[in-house]
């Protein structure tokens, strides 16, 4: 392959130059080895390319045509084995992310603006998942990092950081008299209707919503148990009920929402960044360092 690499290389110069020792000098050789590779070329091709003599070189007209085949394989050639270097230093790849519903709120896009910055020719491939399905992915190969919840006991061959923290937030309908609190304390919502998550598909912040009314005494009605975010958002700004949410569910944008935050000490939630502890390609490893970078 690159011997036939070379001889394209040596019959653009002379096709160009059309003259053998001007073509030799810029392709730093001498003009007999340049020859060589022209009389194998056309042996190879079955094609007179030249019509040479010892005063003229000129292309024949099954040349002409060939060249411009040539030039494309030449470029073709030189941009496959550039971007196979890339690939192999990591400037070049492509890298699968996972990340939860509401990760898709803020952070992913966040992170992808600043690595698209700093990691310009890392393509990042996103996967929604929940939790349980990112650890499987993980486990698989089908991933390579994810941005899950914090649900699950450490997996084996699986390392995790804390990503992004973020409060909790008070989501009521933007009419209800709670809106005007600067903060909202437990005893704000004493046996006001409340819409949860599902306790199976929203586990994680179904328990947190618990955790977090636990101070809240006689206990908040729950009305609805609903296993995405922007449901539960949608059912608030019909004033069927008010909600605890990721401050991200802010960036919704969902009209006749208000958000409260809590009291000081109620419990925020975490995302955590996570990866196989096998090694995986030089992009891979590129993307992870410069997001635990990030962390410090």
């Amino acid at each position: 392959m690159f011997n036939d690499f070379k001889k394209l290389q040596c019959f653009i110069a002379l096709a160009e130059e059309l003259h053998f020792a001007r073509a030799a000098e810029r392709l730093f050789m001498t003009q007999p080895p340049l020859s060589r590779q022209i009389r194998l070329l056309e042996e190879a091709t079955g094609v007179r390319l030249f019509e040479r003599n010892s005063r003229l070189v000129r292309l024949t007209e099954a040349g002409t045509f060939f060249l411009q085949s040539a030039r494309q394989m030449v470029a073709i050639a030189e941009q496959s084995v550039d971007t196979a270097r890339r690939i192999q230093s990591g400037h070049a790849g492509r890298v699968t992310l996972g990340f939860t519903a509401v990760s898709g709120y803020y952070l992913v896009p966040e992170l992808l603006a600043r690595a698209q910055q700093a990691l310009p020719g890392i393509e990042i491939v996103l996967k929604e998942m929940v939790t349980s399905e990112q650890v499987d992915a993980l486990q698989s190969g089908a991933l390579a990092l994810a941005l899950m919840r914090p649900t699950i006991a450490a997996q084996p061959g699986l390392i995790h950081h804390r990503y992004h923290r973020e409060p909790m937030l008070l989501a009521l309908p933007d009419s209800h008299p709670l809106a005007q609190q600067a903060q909202i304390l437990p005893e704000h919502l004493r046996q006001q209707p409340m819409i949860t998550y599902a306790p199976n598909e929203g586990r994680y912040f179904y328990e947190m919503t618990l955790e977090i009314m636990a101070d809240v005494s006689p206990q908040p009605i729950f009305v609805q148990h609903i296993s995405q975010t922007h449901s539960i958002m949608a059912l608030v700004s019909r004033g069927f009920g008010m909600a605890l949410v990721p401050a991200s569910a802010r960036y919704l944008g969902i009209s006749g929402v208000a958000f409260r935050p809590l009291w000081p000490d109620a419990r925020q939630a975490e995302t955590w960044i996570a990866w196989r502890e096998q090694a995986g390609s030089a992009a891979e490893e590129r993307l992870r360092e410069f997001i635990v970078g990030e962390l410090g």
